[in-house]
């Protein structure tokens, strides 16, 4: 199955507790030409990627190990790197509820659209 290539790979940073969905989300953003920048399973983990890694796009779970993933999107917020949310729970908590959402579980097409849309 031949995929359309974005001109420039953009590199993402994956933010999922749950490691089995993390790496179906990093083959699927590698299929559709992506660049995996950096992962985390954490908050502390995902904060430290905001300051340090090199990424367009941030992919969050709205909620890491339990807790709502609120300090990692203020920080994205503040770097000025648009994100969107990833949950199987509904909505992402306010001030977030009227940020892109992808539903899990991920479908090829939707993510593509969800990416290029996030993307300008």
């Amino acid at each position: 199955m031949a995929t359309e290539r974005p001109a420039k790979a953009k590199r993402i940073l994956v933010v999922e507790d749950e490691p089995m969905i993390r790496m179906l989300l990093e083959d699927m953003l590698s299929e559709l030409g992506y660049t995996v920048a950096a992962e985390a399973a954490g908050i502390e983990e995902a904060l430290e990627a905001t300051k340090n890694a090199d990424f367009d796009l941030a992919i969050l779970d709205a909620g890491l190990n339990g807790r709502p993933a609120l300090p990692v999107a203020e920080a994205l917020v503040t770097r000025g790197t648009p994100f969107v949310f990833a949950t199987g729970y509904g909505e992402a908590a306010e001030p977030y509820r009227g940020r892109p959402m992808l539903t899990k579980p991920f479908q090829m097409d939707g993510l593509k659209q969800m990416l290029q849309s996030a993307l300008g």
